[in-house]
């Protein structure tokens, strides 16, 4: 593909986010999705958007083509393709992440794992697991929050390691997060006992309740990364049993769970009989979101 299909007038562009925008608001998609994405795809920054001085530039660089940035907004709008795909990338604590619909788009109320992680005051300088990482988010978060510490970051998806991997590069954390392929602790059973902490973000999402999910996520984010069986608790479950195994004694063990689990989720920290000091935190909109527990 030429350059020259790369490079178009301000006009022109000026002329494709008002259609865009009109677009949006007659389906019902925010409408500063555009601008959102015109950041990413075109490098306008926000004070030329708003005073839409980029209409008289003669030249703007573009990371893909218009007619095909008009595709895929066809798409955001008719299939509800989220908008982070289109993009390829999401912004997420201080940092971009790149994105593809092999991975759960990471979500802003995530970053206070890293956070409660901090606040939870384990060891910083020994074994951390981000189990399920996904696009990487949450163990970039801690390798960056935790500057001592060794990240160990696990997916049963090769495709999300790709992207996770390719993040960490990216974003200068290659050296302090390693990736394994496979289920939840199961890469990890040379290190059994030596754990200073776990972090998750698991599928917590009740099958029978998928298909009521936005058309956003339901039709485009991966499902393995959504479904958490019948109540949507089967992998907490599984990491509730598992993690003492791997944890050392203080071991923090730190999930995000979904609105209402929360009461059965500290039952089954309290029954599994491994672990003290349960806590429940909220996330900034007060929906109990987040369990931390210690291994006694």
């Amino acid at each position: 593909m030429g350059e020259k299909h790369l490079i178009i007038s301000g006009l022109e562009l000026w002329q494709w986010r008002n259609a865009a925008v009109k677009a949006a608001c007659a389906t019902d998609v925010p409408p500063t999705e555009v601008d959102w994405l015109l950041q990413e795809v075109a490098g306008l920054d926000r004070l030329a958007l708003r005073l839409e001085s980029f209409k008289n530039w003669p030249q703007i660089q573009m990371q893909l083509p218009l007619a095909e940035l008009d595709l895929l907004w066809q798409r955001r709008l008719n299939e509800r393709l989220p908008v982070q795909y289109i993009a390829k990338a999401t912004p997420w604590r201080q940092f971009k992440i790149a994105v593809s619909n092999a991975v759960l788009i990471p979500r802003p109320e995530t970053e206070c794992l890293i956070d409660l992680a901090v606040a939870a005051g384990g060891n910083a300088s020994g074994h951390w697991a981000d189990l399920g990482t996904g696009s990487g988010a949450i163990a970039i978060g801690l390798a960056d929050a935790l500057p001592n510490a060794t990240i160990h970051a696990v997916d049963y998806s090769v495709e999300a390691l790709a992207i996770a991997q390719a993040n960490a590069q990216n974003l200068g954390f290659a050296d302090r997060i390693r990736f394994y392929q496979g289920s939840w602790w199961e890469p990890l059973t040379f290190l059994k006992g030596q754990f200073s902490g776990m972090v998750s973000n698991p599928p917590y999402i009740p099958t029978s309740t998928l298909p009521s999910l936005q058309p956003e996520v339901i039709d485009h984010e991966p499902h393995l990364a959504l479904d958490g069986g019948a109540d949507g608790l089967d992998c907490i479950r599984h990491l509730i049993e598992i993690s003492p195994i791997y944890l050392q004694p203080g071991g923090i063990w730190l999930i995000e769970m979904m609105a209402g689990q929360a009461d059965t989720v500290r039952e089954l920290l309290q029954n599994q009989g491994s672990y003290g000091n349960i806590q429940i935190h909220s996330d900034l909109a007060g929906i109990e979101r987040f369990a931390l527990a210690y291994k006694s």
